[in-house]
């Protein structure tokens, strides 16, 4: 009992950080109706600033193209490091609200969800590029708390993990006295209300955000800050702290600050607990072939699920209300055409281009395939999903496994995407009773379990070595990507790669034509209306959902068969999330949209083009330019670059802007009034 007692009490330190962070998020939830998925992106960032500031006496600026430092002090104390971090954490929350959110504040919740994740981008590389994590211009990382241990009940916990808990709770009790029984807490929460009668009552709803962002962003900073001696920081995992976050603000509705907390703390208690049982051989009831760090990011999900389930309604309320609306959607026409041209263009390629350029068309053919599946479900239907690149993993492994026990090639791909369709649905059936913020908040939580439990896994992975991929042969002729020298990234792979790419923009564009995609573009613009007009909202979204995993899987299964070993790496979260940030980039309601993230990816053909034949993990700073590209489209043109070549098209025309974007059947239903999905 001693042990288990230590185990939960250890896990004070982590959920009381994880509680931090939630109430960071519940604040600029209520302030701006924002989840904002950089939130941990941005402590981190802080965090490794204020180590920086106290070993150097620099101050590291988060602005790419500019000096990175600027030096302040010759020799910082704990006392003036603390102060720094308080005042650089508020200068960076006011610049994130007044910058990026204030003009968002209107918008569609997409455009927020994707600045947000362009901001998780962008701090998450900054930070990388900033902050060496090895090597002799490492950052010293200091203490900030006492570590000395403390006997509680006979057992022994280190002193920084209470104080981390006392600090959160003090944090809460004063978040909720202020929010209570103060004039500016009432002024938030009037704010957040009801805009345009608080501006009459003589409440700024700028001036009220713009406070409340700060103090998110100081809880942020000085949690990340503080955990440093327990968990260690990483630019990549410790951003990801944003999930664990994410399911205790959700517990907490998003409102109430003292659920929140208790939320947060119980999290970090059951991960210690988890931890623990697998650390002792006589009480570790886990398999050996389960990773231990999947099951303790299966807590968050848990949690997620279980707070949407309860929260979620099947349908919106008649008086939720929309902030703006998606991209404009038009039918594609002269398929046929484009998909006999673009056929000829990739055998063209194919048969003409040297080895890096090959690989470079292969690879953009894939991302085709991977940025419909996300046309399909948020373009089409509206449901912002994170996980299409968790459903591509599931099926990639699946595939590699099932092509390693004998099963040729083509049935292989067959059942892997039937594997990832049938995930897909699973993940649609709880799906159905939330949309918008709180489906993208589910499926990153998801992405970041099945990266972890599921593709973490050595039995179905293989281990840090990867998964050795068995040559494919399709009808007995050999369509493997290897050779040797100039003859790798062989053209017989890519033309498998080319009627994938081709065959699947043609099925949604010849979707979107039929029936079948004006009940997506109805449920879309409202599901109310669109039930009220007989259509089954919950078999639109189940069958988007299930077609948007399928080309996720076929595009997951290409990867798998794309190279000789395949590991997780293929597969991370924060691919994801570049995936969608590269299709809204380019026109997420459209297929032209897809083929241009496709040239557009990370190592597609654009980008090797660009680089003049080198190929790569695309250089130090795509992710930097890609969130960057991302934060500025979300606010300046929401539409994509298709939708901006499309309004000008239309302007040169004379025809109103947004001809072809609705159907008669989809302004018909929007017409009973738009709801905030």
């Amino acid at each position: 009992m001693g042990a288990y007692l230590g185990y939960l009490l250890a896990g004070l330190g982590g959920g009381a950080v994880v509680a931090s962070l939630a109430l960071g998020l519940v604040l600029t939830w209520r302030t701006s109706r924002v989840v904002n998925f950089s939130h941990a992106a941005m402590g981190t960032y802080l965090a490794f600033a204020t180590f920086e500031f106290r070993d150097r006496g620099d101050l590291v600026l988060p602005v790419a193209g500019i000096p990175a430092r600027i030096h302040l002090l010759p020799t910082p104390t704990l006392a003036a490091s603390l102060v720094f971090a308080v005042i650089l954490s508020a200068a960076v929350g006011a610049a994130v609200f007044w910058l990026v959110f204030r003009p968002l504040r209107r918008a569609h919740p997409l455009a927020r969800v994707v600045a947000s994740l362009g901001l998780y981008l962008y701090f998450s590389e900054i930070t990388r590029l900033r902050f060496p994590t090895a090597g002799a211009t490492a950052v010293t990382r200091y203490p900030v708390l006492p570590e000395h241990t403390v006997k509680v009940w006979g057992t022994g916990v280190s002193a920084n993990r209470l104080w981390l808990a006392v600090l959160v709770m003090a944090a809460t009790a004063g978040l909720a006295t202020v929010f209570a029984r103060t004039r500016f807490g009432l002024a938030t929460r009037a704010a957040a209300g009801n805009e345009k009668a608080a501006v009459l009552a003589g409440v700024s709803p700028d001036r009220v955000g713009l406070v409340n962002w700060m103090v998110a962003s100081v809880l942020a900073g000085l949690a990340v800050l503080l955990i440093e001696p327990i968990a260690g920081l990483d630019p990549a995992t410790t951003s990801l702290l944003v999930v664990p976050a994410l399911a205790a603000a959700l517990a907490g509705g998003l409102a109430s600050f003292w659920v929140t907390t208790l939320a947060g703390l119980s999290i970090g208690m059951v991960q210690s607990l988890i931890l623990g049982w697998a650390v002792r051989p006589d009480t570790n009831w886990i398999p050996s072939w389960i990773p231990v760090t999947g099951l303790q990011q299966a807590v968050p999900l848990a949690v997620v699920l279980a707070a949407l389930a309860w929260r979620g309604d099947p349908l919106p309320t008649r008086g939720a209300v929309l902030e703006g609306e998606l991209p404009a959607s038009p039918e594609p026409r002269r398929v046929t055409l484009w998909a006999a041209a673009g056929t000829a263009a990739g055998v063209a390629g194919l048969f003409t281009f040297s080895a890096p350029y090959r690989q470079a068309l292969i690879v953009s053919l894939i991302a085709v395939v991977l940025s419909l599946s996300i046309v399909v479900i948020t373009g089409y239907v509206g449901q912002i999903s994170l996980a299409q690149l968790a459903f591509a993993g599931v099926a990639g492994f699946t595939a590699v496994d099932l092509a390693a026990d004998g099963l040729s090639f083509l049935p292989a791909v067959v059942v892997a995407v039937a594997v990832a369709t049938l995930v897909g649905v699973a993940v649609g059936v709880p799906a159905l009773r939330v949309r918008g913020m709180s489906l993208a908040v589910a499926t990153m939580a998801l992405a970041v379990a099945i990266e972890q439990l599921v593709l973490g896994s050595e039995a179905l992975s293989g281990g840090a070595g990867g998964r050795s991929v068995p040559r494919p042969y399709l009808l007995g002729v050999d369509v493997g990507i290897s050779a040797p020298g100039a003859d790798n990234f062989r053209p017989a792979f890519g033309l498998v790669a080319l009627a994938a790419a081709v065959g699947s923009a043609v099925l949604v564009a010849n979707l979107r034509r039929r029936p079948t995609g004006l009940r997506w573009l109805a449920v879309r613009a409202n599901e109310r209306a669109a039930a009220a007009a007989g259509i089954d909202v919950a078999r639109v979204k189940l069958g988007a959902f299930a077609l948007s995993s399928a080309l996720a899987g076929l595009a997951g299964a290409l990867t798998a068969f794309a190279t000789t070993a395949l590991s997780t790496s293929s597969f991370m979260v924060v691919g994801s999330l570049v995936a969608l940030a590269m299709t809204y980039l380019t026109g997420i309601a459209g297929v032209t949209g897809a083929v241009l993230a496709g040239l557009l990816a990370q190592s597609g053909l654009v980008t090797v083009l660009g680089r003049g034949g080198t190929a790569g993990g695309g250089g130090d700073h795509t992710f930097l330019v890609s969130g960057l590209a991302l934060v500025v489209m979300a606010v300046v043109a929401p539409e994509g670059l298709t939708g901006l070549v499309r309004r000008g098209w239309d302007r040169l025309s004379a025809r109103p802007a947004g001809v072809g974007g609705r159907s008669a059947v989809t302004s018909a239903v929007a017409t009973d009034g738009e709801v905030e999905r």
